[in-house]
Order: structure tokens, then C-alpha cells, then sequence
């Protein structure tokens, strides 16, 4: 199930509330201390500062951090997140297949990448980041480009799992053919890759959504069947 909650298709608005001179204040100290298991051990209550999510109200303000791997449950609170659907230069769109072995829908396609910003990291370096991480591709973080600063969804998976972001997406152009481009998926996140043409990934959308994650089905109706109008 989904509840896209983006506004006038996510588009309207050029503001970003998670950015800002407030953005620095959400620390990694500031963890919500409910989201580590209630009688953990201390080793158990180390939190990575590297691997947090930043928790926000509807709005959009932060207000505060969680660790990732605690953050999604049945009850998961809204956080901010990203989506970035990577073309090459003939406008095709790597779509990539989520691993067998995720907790939320697993072996489902989803767009090219998914991730969460780190407390105080700049959303388009935490693209280059988790790009790198998941597809072993080096991305110009220059050429990031949002295109739907307000998308926002929450979403059950069939096993109960919730997501529910502030997910602003966004949209980069290779300078190479896919023939040429190099990609080295990790297989903890990564099942496969392809790449399809916009159109006919937009055709997918219209009649076997159930193929797709619900993020990516919400985008893509939302962005169109000609991205690169964006």
C-alpha cells in the first residue's frame, strides 16, 4: 500500500526545509534513544554516527536522528531521504533490482538509487556516496540535479514494514552510452541491473506497477514520460 503525500505531483516548490543554516544543529548526538532495543547491552548501544537517519516533522524541520538499520519498522517514523534515477546519454534510465536478502521489498525494481542523508551532509554528496556504495560509479555531484523537492510517500511492504519519507528526487545525466559505463553493484543491496528506455519505463508504470517499488511507481507518474524535459 501507498500514500504518495507529495504536493501538486512534488514539484511546486523550490524550497528545501531540510537545508539550511539549522541543517548543522542535527548532530549525531542527538539520537532518539527509544530506537535502540529496549535492555540492549552497552556494546549494543553504540550508534554508528555514520550511519543515522534524520527524523523530521510534517513540515519537514528536523528534529532530531535515528539509527538506520532500528529506524524501519511497522511504526517507522518519518525521516528524509532521496531518490536519484541516473540516465546515460541517450536519456535511458538504469533501473536496478533490490537484493533477495532485503527486510522491505525484496527482489522488487526500483530507479537507479535510494539512500538517506547523513546528519549535516549535503544531499547531493550523500548521492555520490551511496551511488559509489551501491553501483560502484563515480557520479559528478555538480551534475545532481533535483527535479521534486516535496515528494513524500509512506508505503507498507507485504511483511508490515513502513516506509514513510520526505524523499526529494533527483536526476543526473552520464556522459557515456550505457555500453560504456561501468557499474559494479553490491550484492548486499543490488540483485541486478538494466537499463530501459524512459518511455517504456513509463508505459511499466502505467500498467504492471506491482513490477515496481511504490517510490519509484509515484515518481515516475509524477516526472512524466519525458524526463528530460527536467
Amino acid at each position: 500500500m501507498i500514500t504518495p503525500s507529495e504536493s501538486d505531483g512534488g514539484r511546486a516548490s523550490d524550497e528545501r526545509p531540510w537545508e539550511g543554516p539549522a541543517w548543522d544543529a542535527v548532530r549525531p548526538e542527538h539520537v532518539v534513544g527509544s530506537e535502540v532495543p529496549e535492555g540492549a547491552g552497552e556494546e549494543d548501544r553504540y550508534v554508528d554516527p555514520d550511519d543515522l537517519v534524520v527524523l523530521i516533522d510534517d513540515s519537514g524541520k528536523r528534529i532530531g536522528t535515528a539509527p538506520r538499520g532500528a529506524v524501519h519498522t511497522r511504526s517507522t517514523p518519518r525521516h528524509l531521504a532521496f531518490s536519484c534515477h541516473i540516465l546515460d546519454v541517450g536519456g535511458r534510465a538504469l533501473i536496478t533490482r533490490r537484493a533477495l536478502t532485503k527486510v522491505a521489498w525484496p527482489g522488487v525494481w526500483t530507479n537507479s538509487c535510494c539512500g538517506h542523508p547523513r546528519p549535516g551532509e549535503r544531499m547531493e554528496d550523500a548521492i555520490v556516496r551511496r551511488v559509489r556504495e551501491e553501483l560502484g560509479l563515480d557520479l559528478n555531484p555538480e551534475a545532481v540535479n533535483c527535479v521534486m523537492p516535496d515528494f513524500s510517500y509512506r508505503a507498507t511492504d507485504s511483511s508490515g514494514i513502513v516506509e514513510n519519507e520526505l524523499c526529494p528526487v533527483y536526476v543526473t545525466v552520464l556522459d557515456d552510452p550505457e555500453e560504456i559505463v561501468e557499474l559494479y553493484p553490491d550484492p548486499d543491496e543490488v540483485e541486478e541491473v538494466s537499463w530501459v528506455g524512459w518511455k517504456d519505463l513509463y508505459r511499466t508504470v502505467q500498467t504492471m506497477s506491482s513490477l515496481l517499488a511504490p517510490w519509484t511507481v509515484a515518481q515516475v507518474r509524477a516526472l512524466g514520460d519525458d524526463i528530460r524535459q527536467f
